[in-house]
C-alpha cells in the first residue's frame, strides 16, 4: 500500500527539482516552465492575478447584495465589471481551513484542517481519545496546526511558469516555518501566526511580520500601499498578488472620522447598525478602489484577473457578556436573510460575496447562481495561466472557466466537513448553547443537507427557503437518505476524520461558566 505522506514528499522533491523554490526575480523572467507546468493554452504573455481576500466579511455586507448601511461603491463597481457568484461558498465557516482550501484546491476534510488554528489546536483522530468532556455527545477530532509544507500551494504551482508572487496580510496557516515564504511566495508582509492584528493602528506590535508605520497608520491602508508598491515593481512580469486583509476581523477598530460618519446614520433597530464595523468595511472598500486604480494607471487592467472573496461568514455577535469591555457581547453584523454567521454551517456562516473580473472573458455585470466553493480557485487560476495541475495531487475544486465563459459546470455537489464544537460565552452553567455541533453538509442543486453527528439531519430547499427555516428531513426521508449517502461517500473518499460516540457523555452535564478573554480596546 502506498504511503500518502511519502507521495507528498515525493511531489515536493519533484517541484524543487524544477527550481521553483529558489527562483529569484531575474531567474523568473528567463527560466522556462517545468514540463508539468506547460499547458496547451500557455501564451507568451501570461495573465496576472490579484486575489483580494477579506476576513469575516458576510454575504450581506456589500451593497450589491443589498446592504444599505455599509457603503461599498468600489466593490459594487468591481461587481459591475465582472461576474458575481450569488451562491459562492467558503469551504469552512472558520478562517484557517478556507484559506488552506484556496491555496491548495483541496478540501478541509482531505487536509484534516477544520478549525481555526490557535495555540490550543491539536491534530488527532477521534479514535485517539478514549473519552471527552461529559457535555459533548461525540468525540470531535482535532485539526492540523499548519498547512503542511508537502502541500503544493498556488504560488508553488505558478512559480515554474515564471510568476513572481507576493503575499500581503493575514496568513494564519501555521508558525514561521510554515509561513508564506516557505510556501512559494517570494515576499511576505504581514503574514504570520496571527489570527488578527494586535492593533489596527500602528504601532502594530507584530514586528516579526510587518514593520510599524507612522503612529496611527491604519493596517488596511498600509497593506493597500504595499499592494500598490508590488504592482509598480512587478508590472513587467506575470504576477500573483495575494492581498489578504485582516479586516473586517476583530478587534473592532476603525478610523475615527469614518466611525463618526456612520454613527449619524446608524439605527439600533436595523439589522446592520454597528458604526465601527461599517467603518472597517468602508476602509476595505477604499482598498479595493485603490488597487483597481493602480492597475488602470499601470495599464495592467486588461491583462489582470481580479478575484474578490471572503473566508467565512460575518460575525453576528462578539462572544462575551454584555457588560464586559470593550467588545464582548456587542452586535457586529447581520447576514440576513441568511441564517446564522461565522462558526456555523448554516448559510450565514459559509455563503460569501464573490466576484471575478476576467477582462475579455467575463461579461461585465453578469451573475452566476451555480454553487461554487473556495476549493475552486486553485484549478481555476492554473487553467487561466495555462498551467497543468501538479502530478499526483488530488484536487477537490473544479475550474470555473466554463462558468466564466457563460457555460455550464459539470459537478453534482459541493461539500463541507466541520466536526467541531463551537461554544460561545456562558454566563450561567445552564446556558448550554453552541454555535456549532460537529457536522458535515452537502449541497446538490437547490438542496442542502446537514448531518449533525449527535444524531440529527436537516434538509433545506434553498431556492424556496434561503433562510433555512423549514427542515424537510422528516417530510422527505428518501431525499435526506440519498443525500446523506452521497455525503458519506465523499467523506470516505477524502479520508475525513470523523467524530465518534463519547462513552463519557452525560445528558445532565453542563459546561462550566467562563469569563470572556480581554480584547484590545478600540
Amino acid at each position: 500500500m502506498s504511503n500518502p505522506e511519502t507521495e507528498l514528499l515525493g511531489r515536493r522533491d519533484f517541484l524543487r527539482a524544477t527550481g521553483r523554490t529558489m527562483m529569484g526575480a531575474a531567474g523568473a523572467a528567463s527560466l522556462l516552465p517545468a514540463a508539468w507546468a506547460l499547458g496547451a493554452t500557455a501564451a507568451p504573455k501570461r495573465l496576472n492575478f490579484v486575489f483580494i481576500l477579506i476576513d469575516d466579511m458576510g454575504w450581506a455586507d456589500v451593497g450589491y447584495n443589498g446592504s444599505t448601511f455599509y457603503r461599498t461603491p468600489n466593490i459594487d463597481k468591481l461587481a459591475g465589471q465582472g461576474m458575481v457568484f450569488s451562491d459562492a461558498y467558503a469551504a469552512c465557516p472558520l478562517c484557517s481551513p478556507t484559506r488552506a482550501s484556496i491555496l491548495t484546491g483541496r478540501s478541509p476534510a482531505r487536509l484534516h484542517m477544520h478549525s481555526a488554528i490557535t495555540a490550543r489546536t491539536k491534530a488527532y483522530r477521534a479514535e485517539d481519545k478514549k473519552s471527552e468532556r461529559p457535555w459533548w455527545k461525540v468525540i470531535a477530532p482535532g485539526s492540523r496546526t499548519e498547512l503542511p509544507l508537502e502541500e503544493v500551494t498556488l504560488a508553488e504551482a505558478l512559480k515554474p511558469a515564471g510568476y513572481v508572487t507576493g503575499y500581503l496580510g493575514k496568513w494564519h496557516l501555521g508558525k514561521a516555518r510554515f509561513g508564506p515564504t516557505k510556501q512559494g511566495f517570494d515576499t511576505n508582509i504581514g503574514g504570520g501566526f496571527y489570527p488578527s492584528p494586535r492593533s489596527y493602528f500602528s504601532p502594530y506590535k507584530m514586528s516579526d511580520v510587518i514593520a510599524d508605520g507612522p503612529k496611527g497608520e491604519y493596517m488596511t491602508d498600509r497593506l493597500t500601499t504595499e499592494a500598490e508598491k508590488f504592482l509598480q515593481a512587478n508590472r513587467d512580469k506575470p504576477f500573483l498578488l495575494y492581498l489578504s486583509h485582516y479586516a473586517v476581523h476583530t478587534p473592532l477598530q476603525a478610523k475615527g472620522d469614518l466611525v463618526a460618519r456612520y454613527k449619524k446614520t446608524a439605527r439600533a433597530d436595523a439589522p446592520q447598525h454597528n458604526p465601527t464595523y461599517a467603518a472597517m468595511v468602508h476602509s476595505v472598500d477604499e482598498s479595493v478602489g485603490r488597487v483597481m486604480a493602480k492597475l488602470d494607471k499601470l495599464g495592467l487592467a486588461d491583462s489582470t484577473v481580479v478575484f474578490f472573496m471572503s473566508d467565512n461568514g460575518g460575525l453576528v455577535q462578539l462572544p462575551g457578556s454584555p457588560d464586559s469591555k470593550p467588545n464582548a457581547g456587542r452586535h457586529v453584523t447581520s447576514n440576513a436573510p441568511l441564517r446564522g454567521g461565522k462558526a456555523m454551517i448554516y448559510e450565514g456562516g459559509i455563503r460569501e460575496p464573490m466576484i471575478v473580473r476576467y477582462p475579455g472573458v467575463t461579461k461585465p455585470g453578469s451573475k452566476c447562481s451555480v454553487p461554487v466553493i473556495s476549493d475552486d480557485f486553485f484549478p481555476t487560476m492554473l487553467a487561466m495561466a495555462g498551467v497543468k495541475r501538479p502530478p499526483g495531487v488530488e484536487l477537490d475544486g473544479a475550474s470555473l472557466l466554463p462558468l466564466l465563459r457563460g457555460g455550464k459546470l459539470e459537478r453534482d455537489a459541493i461539500h463541507w466537513h466541520f466536526p467541531q464544537y463551537i461554544a460561545g460565552y456562558r454566563a450561567k452553567a445552564e446556558d448550554h448553547t453552541f454555535w456549532n455541533r460537529p457536522c458535515s453538509a452537502i449541497r446538490q442543486g437547490d438542496w442542502k443537507l446537514i448531518e449533525f453527528y449527535e444524531g440529527r439531519l436537516e434538509l433545506y430547499n434553498l431556492a424556496k427557503d434561503i433562510g433555512e427555516t423549514t427542515n424537510l428531513a422528516g417530510k422527505m426521508p428518501g431525499k435526506a437518505r440519498a443525500m446523506r449517502e452521497a455525503l458519506r461517500a465523499w467523506l470516505k473518499q477524502t479520508g475525513a476524520w470523523l467524530p465518534l460516540p463519547n462513552p463519557s457523555y452525560d445528558p445532565a452535564a453542563r459546561p462550566p461558566t467562563r469569563r470572556p478573554r480581554k480584547r484590545p480596546r478600540a
